[in-house]
């Protein structure tokens, strides 16, 4: 798997780097119709000035959240209870869990289905609105919530520094994912830029 996600960055900077050279090209043969130059002042002020504002997207923010409640969840060791015998604390464990997964998806269900609910949209629908968009953010803090009390009431985590070193695990685990979504994400920023 890393051998692979490797050659597919280096295949986006490739691509990146012929992208480049190839608008380069282009707009100096077209004289400027149709495509523009990611090499001219207009293009390295796009790139460097906007580099910043390219990156930020829901889908980073998703990719955070999601890894950091998957290292939680690896951590705790909740996703190994359907693989091996449970002992006491796994089961007070388990039992605590299926309260607090019932009083957390009440409550969403609350914020999100009655009419008028808060996170519907000012149509009264759930898609587009306010719990679509925070649909992800909600299942990975319910995960992390989950797998914080499971790995706290099975011993797994044994302090808050346990806890926040498995948040930094799974991002950690996560990081060449990161890296993959910089370079593709620059790639098509670049490409957009250059096709008008």
């Amino acid at each position: 798997m890393k051998k692979l996600l490797s050659y597919v960055l280096l295949a986006l900077v490739v691509a990146w780097v012929v992208l480049l050279l190839a608008s380069w090209l282009l707009s100096a043969t077209s004289g400027g119709e149709g495509t523009r130059s990611l090499l001219s002042s207009e293009g390295i002020r796009y790139f460097l000035g906007g580099f910043v504002d390219m990156l930020q997207k829901p889908l980073l923010i998703w990719l955070l959240l999601l890894s950091a409640a998957y290292g939680c969840m690896r951590e705790s060791g909740i996703a190994g209870v359907l693989h091996r015998p449970v002992g006491f604390r796994q089961r007070q464990a388990i039992l605590l869990l299926a309260v607090i997964l019932l009083v957390y998806v009440g409550v969403v269900a609350l914020l999100a289905l009655p009419s008028h609910a808060v996170l519907l949209s000012a149509t009264g629908h759930l898609w587009p609105s306010a719990f679509s968009r925070a649909l992800v953010p909600i299942v990975a803090f319910g995960i992390i919530v989950l797998s914080v009390t499971y790995g706290l009431v099975s011993r797994h985590f044994q302090s808050v520094v346990d806890v926040c070193q498995a948040l930094c695990n799974g991002i950690a685990a996560a990081a060449p994912l990161l890296l993959l979504y910089v370079l593709a994400v620059q790639f098509y920023e670049s490409l957009r830029f250059v096709i008008v």
